[in-house]
């Protein structure tokens, strides 16, 4: 399956994007097309193979909306950011002509509201009213034919029927005056045609705002890269870099690429990728990700992965993914949206044939019958949803928190419970051995020795820790062979003839061996939080050899993670594989709800599956890897790391650092962007179904009826753009 990303141009309300949508759904091979009015750019689902770009981009224009392949690269970025300031002064410079020959129709009709009988000359009346509808009401006029021939209808096709409307009525009576009785309403389709204008122009300058997360993040990369070829410097493009490249980054500059610094010492500002708002020391070894900033070093790096694969086009591809997808209760505005137009369509003709019928006054059945038109705003509705999600995932991005796609989003502000697996979430994740018991001859020196080369075969942060200690004390490490891991409870492993089992409690339970001696020992580290580590023989002799203690420190801010979660009403719980007693100890002091212990990593997703069948809406947090399977299964997944795969694909949302109060963050962000959702739809939906009426009834002006169409776009823009306030509980940067 291959991910096509669109910017279609010409779109003007809801029902351009239902179209669109529609079309882009008709080309074979494609599985799913969203389309983002606020955005303007459309997210397609291809089966690889089949439907080509220039397929897509057929469909578009063939629907009458012009569409181009979106370049991200950062020069793209910048010609994009012309392209759309130059469209912004011509639709400047179009609504200050159609003001200026506005205004004289407008005073007029204000010294008539004053009481003053003041009338412009009927001809002098249509040279004013005639540049204003023909040229600059022109967009209109190709939207609504595109529409037309396409058996649809939009916003533009309301307007311009409407304006229309007004100014062909009153042309009928300045050219037959004796006939249509002279009345004019040239003001009224002038003044309507200058008030869209002006109002779609704040509403493209509003929802440039929404963008600028992405804007951001895309500036991060620069155009080239420092390299080392052939014993001398060069500087190349960007895109010309390959991996295993020696990159060099000069003070102050942005790193080009990701990858492991060589020779060198630097502070580096990684705050626009990870939200970390205090600069972060590297040095020789440390991983640096390409976007960030230099600080007062000097840095050789060699390059790991670069283009599509390095971590800021990943964190770029999935905010844009999020932006340009829809969330669920945007299915039930799309399908009011489809059904919009006819209706209000119907609505006017309704008008009109009762007040004809009423009043038998035709002129003034017209002036109603426009006003339904004019006042009538799919607009707002479409924007309503995209909007919020846009700048709600761009302030989530800018701290730290990439959240999949709008339905994660959604479903993350029902969240009710959060569990937590312990290792690397509410615990730093880098343990340390912190005590010895040893029963076999040589004492602690000889156990370190035998477990640690036993270990030598393992991946798991346990077995690190040993490691480390091992190599601290110098301790010399014989050959491993017939390493087998244990998922969940331990190892076994030969070493120098003899089968070592070193693991958990559980495993020693399994393979008979007899703790009792040391039990004590063990449950007085545990009590504080260790971890034990058993390690025993099976050949030649079958005895318990001691025990190694290893303690992971708690996170800073787990316990102020944990507090803000139970202040925002959620439960929380630990899930971890380790003994209740340590399980017990970390959950006292983080102050974790609930612990459920001893699980192994297969039963994880049961745990979290039995929760749910308690109908809780459940969150799990963890790494990313081993707790994969119960991320998927949760209702929605945090993968809290620096953005691994497994972790961007498994899980719903992730922290682009291992800070556990972005957890609370990332649901407090989804649920003032809910609530931003609903209020859009609320005055959306409250507007068209009082405006539409009153229209109907006659107590809106067609001029009245355009200034509220053009407000009501306007106000849902702006109040999804107030979630720009919105800032991360600590330490982060939005």
């Amino acid at each position: 399956m291959n991910t096509v990303i669109l910017r279609i141009k010409g779109m003007t309300c809801a029902t351009c994007s239902g179209r669109v949508e529609k079309v882009l759904g008709k080309v074979p091979g494609v599985v799913a097309a969203e389309v983002n009015l606020a955005s303007e750019r459309a997210l397609i689902s291809v089966r690889e193979g089949t439907a080509g770009l220039a397929d897509l981009i057929a469909a578009v224009e063939g629907a009458g909306y012009g569409a181009r392949a979106v370049d991200d690269s950062s020069s793209a970025g910048a010609d994009e950011e012309e392209e759309l300031a130059r469209k912004g002064r011509a639709d400047f410079r179009t609504f200050a002509v159609a003001a200026a020959f506005t205004l004289p129709l407008a005073a007029q009709m204000a010294w008539q509201v004053a009481g003053v009988e003041w009338m412009i000359p009927a001809l002098a009346q249509l040279a004013l009213a005639t540049p204003v509808q023909l040229w600059a009401g022109r967009r209109f006029y190709r939207a609504a034919w595109g529409a037309l021939k396409a058996f649809s209808g939009n916003m533009d096709l309301l307007v311009a029927i409407g304006t229309s409307a007004a100014y062909g009525i009153s042309l009928f009576n300045t050219l037959a005056p004796e006939i249509g009785g002279g009345v004019l309403y040239y003001e009224a389709g002038a003044v309507v045609v200058t008030l869209v204008l002006l109002g779609k122009w704040l509403e493209s300058r509003a929802k440039h705002g929404t963008t600028a997360a992405i804007r951001a993040l895309m500036n991060l990369r620069p155009e080239t890269a420092r390299v080392e070829r052939k014993d001398r410097v060069i500087e190349i493009p960007i895109n010309e870099v390959v991996s295993g490249d020696m990159v060099v980054v000069k003070p102050g500059e942005r790193l080009p690429v990701d990858g492991i610094v060589v020779n060198g010492e630097s502070h580096i500002d990684e705050s626009l990728i990870t939200g970390e708002s205090l600069p972060v020391a590297k040095g020789a070894g440390d991983t640096v990700t390409g976007g960030a900033i230099n600080g007062e070093g000097l840095l050789r790096i060699r390059a790991t992965t670069v283009g599509a694969a390095s971590v800021l086009s990943r964190i770029i591809a999935l905010v844009q993914g999020a932006q340009g997808s829809k969330a669920p209760v945007q299915r039930l505005v799309d399908h009011i949206s489809a059904i919009f137009v006819p209706v209000v369509m119907s609505i006017s003709a309704l008008t009109f044939t009762g007040w004809w019928f009423a009043s038998g006054d035709v002129a003034t059945a017209i002036i109603n019958a426009v006003a339904v038109l004019v006042i009538a705003c799919p607009c707002a509705l479409g924007l309503a949803t995209p909007t919020a999600i846009m700048v709600g995932t761009g302030s989530a991005a800018s701290a730290g928190i990439l959240i999949k796609d709008a339905e994660a989003l959604e479903r993350a502000h029902r969240i009710t419970t959060v569990v937590f697996d312990k290792t690397g979430t509410l615990t730093e994740g880098r343990p340390r051995v912190s005590g010895v018991m040893s029963v076999v001859d040589g004492g602690e020196g000889e156990l370190v020795r035998l477990a640690a080369s036993a270990q030598q075969g393992s991946e798991h942060p346990l077995a690190h820790a040993l490691l480390v200690y091992a190599g601290d004390k110098a301790v010399k490490l014989a050959p491993v062979g017939g390493f087998r891991a244990m998922a969940g409870r331990g190892l076994m492993a030969t070493v120098e003839g003899r089968v070592l089992v070193i693991g958990s409690r559980r495993l020693m339970d399994e393979e008979g061996m007899i703790t009792g001696p040391l039990e004590a020992s063990a449950q007085s580290f545990e009590e504080r939080g260790q971890t034990v580590m058993w390690a025993a023989e099976k050949t030649p002799s079958r005895r318990l050899l001691g025990f190694i203690a290893v303690g992971d420190a708690i996170k800073p801010n787990a316990a102020k993670a944990v507090a803000l979660l139970k202040e925002a009403g959620i439960d929380t719980f630990m899930l971890t594989g380790d003994n209740a007693r340590s399980a017990q100890a970390i959950a006292a002091e983080s102050g974790v709800g609930k612990v459920i212990a001893e699980v192994l990593p297969e039963d994880k997703a049961d745990m979290v599956k039995r929760l749910k069948g308690e109908r809780r809406c459940v969150a799990m947090v963890g790494d990313g890897i081993n707790d994969a399977p119960a991320l998927a299964e949760a209702d929605i997944g945090f993968a809290m790391g620096a953005g691994a795969d497994v972790a961007m694909h498994t899980a719903g949302i992730t922290l682009m650092r291992g800070e556990p109060t972005l957890v609370a963050d990332a649901i407090d962000i989804s649920r003032a962007t809910y609530a931003k959702i609903k209020q859009n739809l609320f005055w959306a939906f409250i507007y068209n179904l009082i405006a539409l009426p009153l229209a109907a009834l006659g107590y809106l002006s067609p001029v009245i009826a355009g200034a509220a169409m053009a407000m009501s776009s306007l106000s849902v823009v702006y109040n999804s753009l107030l979630l720009k306030r919105w800032r991360p509980t600590t330490g982060g940067k939005s």
